[in-house]
């Protein structure tokens, strides 16, 4: 044969190297929104939690526990599917995700007392913490390498379009039809995702091969996302992950990866108990300072919707700068955001302006972790690196509930909780510019556009 095959791309390397087609954009658009089944599904929550407690007469504790449930069991399914999508398959973990958040949510609508509803809460609650990592890393193995950051920002954006459309729904459904519609609603539409799923998206091309799948499938899921190009070229038969040993979970704390696991899960942790505290406990703390409760309750909307933009913003923002400076730029600002806000407090429209900043910045911060997470691993061990950097952000709210409660309890007011906010975020500043730093010393001149790895296995090797 002529052609070296030593030179002949492997199937990822081809996907790598070509531009954006028509399937991987819907690849993107299926990401999106099963993103935003996921958002709804987790928003839907805090507005059915007060009904059931006025309709049943169960007790706050009982509240408690049902959501310190849903938090456990989330954290449970995002360490437990990253591992089996590595080894199995993304694309089935990813259903059996699907199929279990949808279940679990519209079977709640059907319970009538807190026993079996916190029991299906908790298989919803193991769905939901599947579904995000699997199939975060299913849209980032199938976008090149130019645009898998990007990629994955963007259809990670669909968390916080999904939690807002869960107020619009709540506010529309449970007036006239109560909440047990809600739930039932919420719970089939993710169910109605399912086919889209199956058809639209293949499983990944490193799993199949690390699974020694024949040459013929290979050849046909490459020809499905890429139609009508030459695949003679690709090296099929003597794709790099055929040959190398699987690595094993455990991988990500191997020698070259353990400190990058730790700064992300670091960033994670923080991040997302910031943005839990502000969303909380915002609204007392405001009424504390003199503003109604619909003037708190419109200041945490501005958090809301300030967070959809800036994760739709910044998925195009990090198409041209190197994520890195993006993350810390954003744990910048949302100091600037907290120190006015703080300065804000007890008026009405300056605190609204800084919440809808706080907004624009905390959730695009998580979307370009999820996206740092999707690249920074190579594809073999992907899945686990992403769910388990998930899970680690999970503790954050739970961290962030009991400090914001005894913050709240203390008497301290609305500015100072908002000024100690400011210490985490520094943290999670320094924590970045760690990633950084191990970013450049992976590879010193990177292409403008291409996304380094960070130091340890290739992650771009397959």
């Amino acid at each position: 044969m002529s052609t070296d095959a030593s030179a002949r791309p492997s199937p990822q390397e081809f996907v790598d190297a070509r531009p954006m087609g028509p399937r991987q954009r819907l690849i993107v658009r299926v990401g999106l929104l099963t993103m935003i089944a996921e958002g709804l599904d987790t928003a839907i929550a805090g507005f059915v939690y007060p009904r059931i407690k006025e309709d049943w007469g169960v007790g706050g504790d009982t509240v408690t526990v049902t959501v310190t449930l849903g938090v456990l069991a989330m954290i449970i399914g995002g360490v437990a599917a990253g591992p089996l999508a590595d080894r199995y398959g993304r694309k089935g973990v990813a259903l059996a995700g699907v199929a279990c958040f949808g279940l679990g949510t519209a079977a709640m609508g059907f319970t009538d007392s807190i026993v079996p509803f916190t029991s299906f809460r908790t298989v919803a609650c193991l769905g939901l913490g599947a579904v995000l990592p699997t199939m975060m890393v299913l849209v980032a193995d199938w976008m090149p390498a130019k645009r898998r950051v990007q990629m994955v920002a963007l259809a990670f954006a669909g968390v916080t379009a999904g939690t807002t459309l869960g107020g619009i729904l709540a506010s529309i459904l449970v007036p006239v039809f109560n909440w047990p519609v809600l739930l039932v609603v919420c719970g089939v539409l993710p169910l109605l995702l399912i086919p889209a799923i199956v058809k639209t998206i293949p499983e990944s091309l490193g799993v199949l091969a690390a699974r020694k799948r024949p040459r013929e499938e290979l050849h046909g899921v490459l020809a499905s996302v890429a139609p009508g190009e030459d695949l003679s070229r690709v090296d099929f038969d003597h794709h790099t992950e055929r040959k190398r040993p699987r690595p094993r979970p455990r991988a990500v704390f191997s020698r070259g990866f353990a400190r990058t696991t730790l700064l992300l899960w670091l960033c994670f942790f923080l991040g997302q108990g910031i943005a839990f505290v502000i969303i909380t406990y915002l609204p007392e703390l405001a009424e504390n300072e003199g503003l109604t409760d619909s003037k708190a309750a419109v200041s945490v909307a501005a958090f809301g919707w300030g967070g959809l933009i800036g994760q739709l913003s910044v998925s195009f923002v990090l198409k041209r700068f190197d994520r890195f400076r993006v993350l810390a730029l954003l744990w910048v600002m949302t100091a600037v955001g907290l120190a006015a806000a703080a300065l804000a407090a007890g008026r009405f429209v300056a605190l609204l302006l800084t919440a809808f900043l706080l907004g624009l910045c905390l959730p695009a911060a998580t979307a370009v972790l999820q996206a740092i997470a999707a690249v920074a691993y190579p594809p073999a061990v992907r899945a686990t690196a992403v769910g388990w950097a998930n899970s680690a952000g999970k503790a954050g709210p739970l961290a962030g509930g009991v400090t914001g409660g005894l913050m709240v309890d203390a008497g301290w007011s609305l500015s100072s909780v908002l000024l100690v906010l400011a210490l985490p975020v520094a943290l999670a500043l320094a924590a970045t510019l760690g990633l950084y730093a191990r970013g450049r010393s992976a590879r010193p001149e990177p292409p403008a556009l291409e996304p380094r790895p960070l130091p340890g296995l290739d992650p771009e090797r397959t």
